[in-house]
């Protein structure tokens, strides 16, 4: 009874750490890295060891940069809804054990990626750690309303992570596939904060919705949409990929502005937890696009 009970405990406490990492979200981030690595080798796989040393590098930076956030962000998360249940607030583990996490976990990315990558992935990865860290949760979260704005740069790393970790160097396609996840994180992200304004109101974030408005926020989702969407074409102009990427991108464009246009007009809860939900799979099959153009070209 007792070598389960213990058994239990450890699994709680396992669970309370990569809650810490926000595993969730870094899913996605692992998986535009792969992408990126498949089109900057032309549309095959690199080695298997070179993938799981970079996915392993690229998660561990995102699991340190989010397990600072939430050691920095521990008295907004208190009260917040959607966040109180998370494993500082819910008094799983001490905050300072979490900043040690955070820390260890972001020096063993870095290792692993000088090591068993390259010198130029290990630094970007490990900007893109300070950048969130330093730059938005510490300074842009809590002073300005366009704080997802420019904090998104920091989930635009790892595209340009897994170019670097098969070129070791960067490109033009690399820097517009930084620039595709960049200006996708503000509809993506403002679409959510409508969801929850009053969470973020109570606890006195200054996003978007909370600052300037509900209507106002709709109004810069579909301008940033629409700047997405020219963005998104730069690839196929310029020839860095080719015509069927170009018909998946037209195709995923026209629903997501429908979507943002449809938010405008109908001010409802639910067509912003449509575009939310649809704009995670926009950027998912866009990238897969991006990587059937290279493998059957």
């Amino acid at each position: 009874m007792g070598t389960r009970r213990a058994s239990g405990d450890r699994g709680t406490l396992l669970a309370a750490y990569v809650n810490l990492m926000k595993p969730h979200v870094t899913v996605l981030l692992l998986g535009v890295t792969l992408a990126a690595m498949v089109i900057a080798r032309g549309g095959s796989l690199p080695a298997l060891g070179l993938i799981v040393a970079t996915l392993l590098g690229g998660a561990l930076a995102a699991g340190s940069a989010n397990c600072i956030n939430c050691y920095l962000d521990r008295d907004i998360d208190l009260l917040m809804g959607r966040t109180r249940r998370r494993t500082l607030p819910s008094g799983r583990i001490r905050p300072r054990q979490a900043l040690l996490f955070g820390i260890v976990l972001g020096v063993a990315s870095f290792v692993i990626l000088t090591i068993f990558v390259n010198l130029l992935s290990a630094l970007l990865a490990g900007s893109a750690i300070l950048f969130y860290v330093l730059v938005y949760t510490m300074w842009l979260k809590r002073t300005t309303p366009q704080n997802i704005v420019i904090g998104g740069a920091a989930g635009a790393v790892p595209v340009l992570v897994g170019w670097a970790a098969v070129t070791n160097s960067l490109s033009l396609t690399a820097i517009l596939l930084f620039a595709i996840i960049f200006f996708w994180t503000p509809p993506h992200f403002w679409a959510l904060s409508l969801l929850i304004h009053k969470d973020y109101a109570r606890a006195r974030v200054p996003m978007l919705p909370v600052v300037r408005g509900r209507r106002e926020t709709r109004r810069q989702i579909g301008l940033y949409t629409l700047l997405l969407v020219g963005i998104t074409l730069l690839p196929w102009l310029l020839r860095g990929l080719g015509n069927l990427y170009l018909v998946g991108a037209l195709l995923l464009n026209a629903i997501l502005v429908y979507m943002a246009l449809r938010l405008l007009l109908d001010r409802t809860k639910r067509r912003a937890r449509t575009l939310f939900w649809y704009s995670n799979c926009y950027l998912a099959l866009l990238f897969a696009a991006m990587v059937l153009d290279r493998v059957l070209r």
